[in-house]
């Protein structure tokens, strides 16, 4: 009977020890989880915000460094057409010419919403673009404002956009700002 109530103390000792020690465990993998989440959304936001500044910039390397090898794009509320898959060096390119030396722009986002599902992620944020061009006849600027959704992918190197959807809630100035790209000499 005393070996009968020895071993029922140790049991009972050792759930009370696991009741008082696994709930600080699960908070500790709760805070680890909450750690990197946080740490995920910053790098996505530093990921989305640091490409924005470097088209401003005119740095094209460092843009391109923020994509993955390809992008699903889709610019169709404010281009027409329909949604579809760019290499991110053709992408850039054409940034480069469509935002050429001259032409002044900044581009800014704010209000982001990310969530994070393991290597994969979807950001919403609004963004207000300008673009400046000194032109003979009409304003000098258009500026347009709407909602930007990345998708981005967790890779060696960081996360990467391969994803963008663009919804533009409203557009104004002169179009000749936006449009315009000078002839090739």
């Amino acid at each position: 009977m005393t070996r009968l109530r020895g071993c029922m103390a140790g049991s009972v000792a050792m759930v009370l020890t696991w009741l008082v020690l696994a709930p600080s465990a699960l908070w500790a993998q709760d805070q680890q989880a909450q750690i990197q989440r946080l740490l995920d959304e910053n790098e996505i936001r530093s990921v989305i915000d640091g490409y924005d500044v470097a088209v401003d910039a005119k740095q094209w390397d460092k843009v391109r460094s923020y994509f993955a090898d390809e992008v699903q794009f889709d610019a169709t509320s404010l281009e027409g057409g329909e949604p579809f898959v760019i290499k991110s060096d053709e992408m850039v390119g054409q940034w480069a010419v469509i935002l050429f030396e001259e032409k002044k722009s900044n581009h800014m986002r704010t209000n982001f919403v990310i969530e994070v599902n393991g290597d994969k992620a979807t950001a919403f944020s609004k963004g207000y673009s300008l673009n400046i061009m000194d032109l003979d006849n009409g304003s000098d600027l258009w500026e347009v404002w709407g909602d930007y959704t990345h998708q981005l992918t967790r890779t060696p190197e960081g996360w990467k956009i391969d994803g963008m959807r663009y919804d533009k809630v409203y557009a104004r100035g002169n179009e000749k700002a936006h449009d315009y790209i000078p002839e090739k000499k």
